[in-house]
């Protein structure tokens, strides 16, 4: 055998080895977690979506009066204007450099709004509000990542003093609301009064948890699409971000006779795309 041929050899079974022990390799991992068919994986998602999309449905509140705060478009969101007369103080979480609802909320209620943002510094003014920005975000744990400072609901509440206080809030964090929703505790979750919040994704089981949770304390009152992401393929949802105004159980009176209609006041996030609100013109 020649050296060329006998170095072939020597290559070729080298190869062999190295295959038989990545298939070992894969079957022993394979043996700890086994890798589910893709077939199982979407099914779950799409019953966590059929979930998740029943559970977020809004009901008619006999007592509320929708008025709308903030900018015309995107940054505006729906509150029951005649039930916030025992708010003492509002956060506003990820203001992207611009917060009418925070100024709106501080002017109407004469209380001071706390904003939110660590990724976006920009300190919006509020002439004859009283706002106070904060360069941290929310999230599960108190945390410095990438020079950006995060801490969690409860804490932020603490460190301004105002526990106990009955609070509105509004929060738009790209996805962080899910954790921030299932660390806080129920004695925090009773204090708000309401909350618009939009809400990033459909599919995960966690979502369903904190939604659950969040419904203990909660009624939804309206659900509002946002435009920017509308999706014809995650059904039953239409866009994967979606506005929701949550009002306390305590100060919320459902009326289940009266069917829920859409109101004049929710308005597409980008008036140039298309709607994907239910009845909206394309």
């Amino acid at each position: 055998m020649s050296g060329r041929r006998r170095g072939a050899w020597i290559a070729i079974g080298l190869l062999c080895v190295a295959g038989l022990t990545a298939v070992g390799v894969v079957k022993t991992r394979s043996r700890h977690r086994p890798v589910e068919p893709r077939r199982t994986v979407l099914t779950r998602q799409a019953q966590h979506r059929e979930r998740l999309f029943a559970d977020i449905q809004p009901v008619t509140l006999a007592n509320c009066e929708l008025q709308r705060f903030g900018e015309p478009h995107d940054g505006g969101y729906l509150l029951c204007g005649n039930l916030l007369g025992d708010v003492k103080a509002a956060y506003s979480y990820g203001i992207s450099g611009y917060d009418q609802w925070g100024c709106d909320v501080s002017r109407r209620l004469k209380v001071r709004v706390h904003q939110y943002d660590c990724f976006n510094l920009k300190r919006p003014r509020c002439a004859r509000g009283k706002t106070v920005f904060h360069e941290e975000c929310i999230g599960d744990s108190r945390r410095v990542e990438d020079g950006r400072h995060f801490d969690t609901f409860e804490s932020q509440i603490q460190s301004n003093g105002d526990v106990g206080k009955q609070l509105v809030v509004k929060m738009d964090v790209e996805g962080s609301e899910w954790e921030s929703f299932l660390g806080a505790s129920d004695q925090l979750l009773q204090r708000i009064d309401q909350m618009a919040v939009e809400f990033h994704g459909v599919d995960e089981g966690r979502f369903i948890v904190a939604m659950s949770r969040l419904k203990e304390h909660f009624y939804i009152a309206n659900l509002h699409w946002n435009n920017f992401g509308c999706d014809a393929g995650i059904a039953p949802f239409q866009a994967w971000a979606y506005e929701l105004l949550l009002v306390n159980k305590r100060i919320g009176v459902p009326d289940t006779a009266k069917p829920v209609t859409r109101s004049l006041l929710d308005r597409p996030n980008n008036p140039e795309l298309p709607d994907c609100q239910a009845g909206a013109s394309k």
